[in-house]
């Protein structure tokens, strides 16, 4: 047993870096430390653990040393991972923050490479009364119809909402397209006295960007 293996079994496997964990599954005979240098080779081509997600086995098996066996291996537990967080995400009935959002969303983002819009409408508590996805585009945006986004609010006695979605590139920050789309959403909404709580932007970085928390809205 190697010294990352001893240290998961004394410490926790909350006291490995990424690059330990994921040595763990390329360890077929290598060195522990041939094992670490491909795990790092993995998360620099990939430029995350969540990255993996989105990374073809074809791409994965030509990181040098990898070899098909170890790409299925590395891809498998990246789905796992993923499936771990979607099941999690089911749970979450109410919206008390913006990290309640990421969490509900994240888990279907993460493996995608195209950008979809969804609305999430709320009661009054804040309880989740639906989630619709009401758009779906290419790599640099989709178009978002304002009808019937209200429509659909109203068909629901929704009194707020949250508009959610996905950069692929992995830059947060809202284009000029999202800052239109937003205020014309909540003057649109406003009409019906229902609020657009916040437009929650959700990257492949890993990171987030949030209109309410920006002041934007």
């Amino acid at each position: 047993m190697n010294l990352i293996s001893n240290k998961l079994l004394t410490r926790g496997s909350g006291a490995l870096n990424d690059a330990e964990l994921l040595s763990l599954l390329l360890d077929d005979g290598k060195t522990p430390e041939a094992a670490e240098e491909m795990a790092r080779k993995i998360l620099e081509e990939c430029k995350s653990l969540a990255g993996i997600v989105r990374t073809d086995i074809a791409r994965l098996r030509m990181v040098e040393g990898m070899g098909l066996k170890r790409a299925v291996r590395v891809a498998a537990a990246a789905e796992i991972g993923r499936r771990i967080m979607e099941s999690e995400a089911e749970e979450v009935h109410f919206i008390s923050t913006s990290s309640d959002v990421t969490r509900l969303f994240r888990p279907m983002f993460g493996a995608m490479k195209h950008e979809e819009c969804w609305a999430l409408y709320l009661t009054s508590s804040n309880k989740i009364i639906e989630r619709q996805r009401i758009s779906q585009g290419g790599v640099q945006g989709t178009v978002v119809d304002n009808r019937l986004i209200t429509k659909r609010a109203l068909e629901l006695l929704a009194s707020q909402m949250i508009l959610v979605h996905n950069h692929p590139s992995g830059s947060p920050e809202p284009s000029e397209q999202d800052k239109t789309t937003t205020k014309r959403l909540n003057d649109a909404l406003s009409l019906f006295d229902i609020r657009l709580l916040d437009h929650i932007i959700i990257a492949a970085s890993g990171k987030e960007f949030s209109f309410h928390q920006a002041g934007l809205l």
